[in-house]
């Protein structure tokens, strides 16, 4: 890899001008103020909805009022990315808007809390607590309920499957997994060249898991890590929903999910991988109108119409 710019798809040129990194324990309070101020207002046609005291949720395309008389929706549970330590629900809005109107579904974007003060579990359980409130809806066809986030809600997403899967109470037909951060032993490898990286680097990472993980447990340590906080490190991957897995080339994210995509259709889980040659970690959010960008998020609409966008019988 060399830094002229040219292993960057031809889009993403400039990318050579980003950061190769984001937060860290210094930057964590300017960089939650920053992220803040961006994209807070709740959008027309949406809801804020309180779960629990802990959990709130942003509803797209519900019908509201007389929810129990209305055609049953297909529904998306979105859980926002941000390394486990900053984002908020809100910051995907346009993507939740689209997929509601596109999809004519339910898209539910959830709030949950915030690592390091809320290490795992509490995240993932907030998430698990707005899938329970999002399956209990009148107006949702519990036979067409995603899941689905990008970067460290993808990997949520991920860890929810599993935990739907554990506790048999809830049967996600679907999961999108955007560039989902699923493994804290991407610490531990030596062989990462970052010149390519941009947006999340290695040291971000293993502060992300380190806050997520909590003080008891250490980023790439032998065991003692459960499978719902780090997907990868489940044994058994059989009876999870099909899946859709997208990552960039340039992403450190990129092996641990080609390799996760590859486990699932090993134990025969449908998984469709899709690999941006030269993309960099959150690529569609920082250069959005980039034409790799918008097929990209062309890519996961379709995938999500495929699976859940079939009329209810």
């Amino acid at each position: 890899m060399t830094e002229n710019g040219q292993t960057f798809h031809p889009d993403l040129r400039a990318a050579r001008f980003l950061p190769r990194g984001l937060v860290g324990p210094r930057q964590l309070r300017l960089i939650r103020a920053l992220t803040g101020l961006a994209g807070r207002k709740l959008p027309p046609g949406a809801v804020q909805v309180p779960v629990t005291p802990e959990v709130r949720v942003d509803v797209y395309g519900r019908t509201v009022p007389g929810a129990e008389n209305a055609t049953c929706k297909p529904a998306l549970l979105w859980i926002h990315g941000g390394g486990m330590v900053i984002g908020h629900a809100r910051m995907d809005s346009r993507f939740c808007a689209r997929v509601a109107r596109e999809l004519g579904a339910i898209v539910v974007s959830v709030e949950y809390r915030l690592a390091p003060e809320h290490p795992y579990p509490t995240p993932l359980e907030d998430c698990y607590t707005a899938l329970s409130w999002l399956a209990a809806q009148p107006d949702v066809d519990l036979d067409r309920i995603a899941i689905g986030g990008a970067s460290a809600g993808g990997g949520l997403a991920a860890g929810l499957a599993l935990l739907a899967r554990d506790r048999a109470d809830i049967h996600p037909a679907f999961q999108l997994l955007v560039y989902p951060m699923l493994d804290d032993r991407t610490n531990t490898r030596t062989d990462i060249d970052e010149r390519h990286l941009r947006m999340w680097s290695p040291a971000n990472n293993h502060f992300g898991w380190q806050s997520y993980l909590g003080p008891h447990l250490t980023p790439g340590q032998p065991d003692g890590v459960p499978h719902p906080a780090a997907p990868a490190r489940a044994e058994d991957l059989t009876g999870l929903p099909p899946a859709w897995i997208g990552v960039g080339t340039h992403d450190l994210f990129h092996d641990e999910d080609v390799t996760y995509a590859e486990r699932l259709r090993q134990v025969g889980v449908p998984c469709d991988l899709h690999i941006v040659p030269g993309a960099y970690h959150g690529f569609d959010s920082v250069q959005g109108k980039t034409g790799v960008a918008r097929d990209f998020t062309r890519q996961q609409i379709a995938a999500l119409t495929r699976a859940i966008g079939r009329p209810a019988t």
